[in-house]
């Protein structure tokens, strides 16, 4: 199985810590979390992964040189020049994604202790394009789901917002995303179509909302709690930290 790896983030919100170092390489249990993600997905069965960057490539360049790639085939999809945002990096990533199968995709800044096989394991069993991981947790924007846990929508907490606009959320759940997803290739060739309307720099967020009637799109929300952070701000790093 493949996978690809966010891990181009600037990590602003880190800052003074990610002044010298990308957000990827910072430790959480004296280990660098891009090493904690890549181990996770290896142990799902991912062989051949793509990891993107952008701030201080050279240096995750070097991490994953120095452990021999962890014993896998890894891929630098390079976005120095331009950070080209969630859905523009699958897109970027796509000769090296597109082999037919579903591929894994995790934010490399999400520490969880979650089997990846879970997600999986129910992508492959619902037959959907594309899975994600989804949470009841506070947030400031939701995806929407209706009773099938199929997506309908996405809206703001305050309802200022949504997509499409005017979502009647009656009857639908809101669901906080994960940072981990399961991606069928079926979503290659809109993706592509929506970087010709909007530019190759574009977030799989609004992508997902406006295309939910054209891709089947589910969450998956585990039946198991297990620990989750996203270490992209000082007090969830330190939450992470005191955790693992």
């Amino acid at each position: 199985m493949k996978a690809m790896v966010f891990a181009a983030g600037i990590g602003t919100r880190l800052r003074p810590l990610t002044d010298s170092m990308p957000k990827a390489l910072v430790e959480v249990a004296g280990v660098p979390v891009l090493e904690h993600v890549i181990l996770s997905l290896k142990s799902a069965g991912v062989c051949e992964a793509v990891v993107n960057v952008h701030h201080f490539p050279e240096q995750i360049r070097a991490f994953l040189e120095s452990r021999s790639c962890f014993g896998m085939d890894i891929h630098i999809s390079d976005e120095s020049e331009c950070l080209l945002d969630t859905g523009g990096g699958i897109l970027a990533a796509r000769s090296w994604l597109d082999g037919g199968e579903p591929f894994i995709v995790h934010n490399a800044d999400i520490m969880t202790d979650m089997p990846i096989g879970d997600i999986v394991a129910a992508h492959r069993h619902s037959g959907a394009d594309v899975t994600l991981l989804s949470q009841h947790r506070p947030t400031s924007r939701h995806f929407m789901f209706d009773s099938t846990l199929r997506l309908r929508g996405w809206s703001r907490a305050d309802g200022s917002a949504s997509i499409p606009a005017g979502l009647d959320v009656a009857g639908l759940s809101p669901l906080a995303f994960g940072g981990v997803s399961v991606v069928s290739p079926a979503v290659f060739p809109l993706l592509e179509r929506h970087a010709s309307a909007v530019g190759r720099v574009f977030s799989t967020t609004p992508f997902y909302a406006e295309n939910c009637e054209a891709l089947d799109i589910r969450a998956f929300v585990p039946a198991i709690a297990h620990r989750w952070f996203d270490i992209g701000k000082p007090d969830t790093l330190a939450a992470a930290r005191a955790a693992f």
